[in-house]
């Protein structure tokens, strides 16, 4: 066995751990927390260096996007410090008693949450900083008061040991338990699944492939006590380009949409992968100027094998497809894979379940409509999407109301300009849709409403004085 991967002694005892730091962990003053959330931050900047160099050796994601990334990661860190200290990770909401009988009487209601304990995080691959072992699920959980067990991801796991070892400094030089913040790795299956059956987790968050995330997700479903699974599974964020829209941008919105599906390789969960644009002359001429700005990209190398072999079979999979037609098939250079582009009418995209399947790489389906009914059943058919960009749908119009209402049903980030990658991290963010893009469509996994996904909620009827002193109520 590798002497990097956690056999199940290994997995009970870090969640054993987590348990023993979990009651003191939520009752440490706001401020401590906070405190642990910048150190974090600070331990992070203070190591970037060569931090950023055994990130890109592992990942080859290159310095100016690891740099960034980093940057976000303690941006994120600090923006949940602030908003601990604002009090969002102890919301209360008080009704006074009202006298006589219900229902316009009442006994006097307080309204808190607790955290929920331990929470098993799975790291991603394709964000070695913000979405690992710092990333934004941690911060969100420790922020809510919540230990992490933390399952580091195989694609960079020296990164992960070098991080969470700066995160065990920290912990020891604020004076807090070692258990709140917890390592298990492993490229098997097994260690993950241990993890979830584990009795002392109580909540589980996942970034990653649907066919893993479902299998997660249906290990903390069948437990005897079944626990919230906060899966981001990925999605092909359809982009709708009205002729409205290409009339006066067609040239500066393909340069812009070729570099959004070749940024990271295409390996984003938000990557467009369907175009949805009329088929006439301005639509014709834009899929063109769309083809040949991908011709001049460069991918880099795939993170790893595995994920080269899945855009492999996914390209394949669309050039074997009836009603398919391939635009631009852009030669790999090795060890980077080649940008590619196909082109479907809206009815087979509809027909065709395998079409609407997520290529995760640097591709990308255009489907060609002809009126605003057939652009809603192609959305429709889309089920469920981290995002859905709609370019044009600037008027009050009743087709617009329409579109958009769809697009909403569909998908939980509706973008009227720009391009879905890039997820600011702020408070009104949503990241997570509906299924089959997320477990869960009414939480978010960027953002500092996440910190709600580890908070329970508590009514507290006629609490004594003391109690609502230490609620800050009294």
């Amino acid at each position: 066995m590798h002497p990097h991967h956690s056999t199940p002694d290994n997995i009970r005892t870090a969640c054993a751990a987590a348990q023993a730091a979990a009651a003191d962990f939520a009752a440490q003053p706001l401020a401590s927390r906070a405190a642990l959330l910048r150190a974090l931050a600070n331990a992070l900047e203070a190591h970037r260096q060569p931090l950023v160099a055994l990130a890109d050796r592992e990942t080859a994601l290159g310095p100016v996007r690891l740099n960034g990334e980093l940057d976000r990661t303690c941006f994120q860190l600090r923006g949940f410090a602030e908003q601990v200290e604002a009090g969002a990770a102890q919301p209360v909401q008080d009704d006074p008693a009202v006298a006589g009988a219900p229902p316009a009487g009442r006994p006097h209601l307080t309204r808190v949450h607790m955290a929920l304990g331990p929470v098993a995080m799975f790291a991603a691959s394709n964000f070695p900083f913000a979405f690992s072992v710092l990333g934004g699920d941690t911060a969100a959980a420790l922020a809510a008061g919540c230990p992490v067990v933390v399952k580091a991801h195989p694609g960079h796991p020296q990164l992960s040991r070098d991080v969470f070892a700066l995160a065990a400094d920290c912990l020891n030089t604020l004076g807090l338990n070692p258990g709140v913040l917890q390592l298990v790795q492993g490229a098997g299956i097994e260690v993950g699944v241990a993890l979830v059956r584990d009795p002392t987790i109580e909540a589980v968050a996942f970034t990653g492939s649907q066919r893993g995330g479902v299998a997660l997700w249906q290990e903390a479903n069948a437990r005897p006590r079944p626990i919230p699974f906060y899966g981001e599974l990925g999605s092909i964020n359809p982009v709708v380009a009205l002729p409205s829209a290409l009339a006066t941008q067609s040239q500066a919105l393909a340069t812009a949409l070729a570099a959004s599906i070749t940024l990271g390789c295409g390996q984003f969960c938000t990557s467009p992968g369907v175009l949805v644009v009329h088929h006439d002359d301005a639509g014709q001429a834009f899929v063109r100027q769309l083809a040949e700005a991908l011709t001049l990209s460069r991918p880099h190398a795939m993170l790893h094998s595995g994920i080269r072999a899945g855009f492999d079979a996914g390209v394949a999979r669309l050039q074997s497809r009836g009603g398919v037609t391939t635009v631009l098939a852009a030669p790999a250079r090795e060890p980077s894979p080649g940008a590619h582009l196909f082109a479907t009418e809206a009815a087979t995209f509809v027909a065709d379940a395998v079409l609407q399947e997520e290529v995760f790489g640097p591709a990308c389906l255009v489907v060609w409509v002809r009126d605003l009914d057939e652009t809603l059943q192609v959305l429709q058919a889309v089920r469920g999407s981290l995002t859905a960009t709609l370019w044009g749908a600037d008027a009050d119009t009743a087709d617009n109301r329409r579109l958009v209402r769809a697009a909403q049903a569909m998908a939980g980030r509706v973008l009227f300009a720009g391009l879905p990658t890039g997820v600011a991290v702020t408070a009104a963010q949503q990241h997570g849709g509906p299924w089959p893009s997320s477990t869960h469509a009414f939480s978010t996994s960027v953002g500092y409403a996440a910190l709600a996904r580890f908070l329970r909620p508590v009514a507290l009827q006629d609490a004594p004085e003391w109690l609502l002193q230490a609620k800050g109520q009294a």
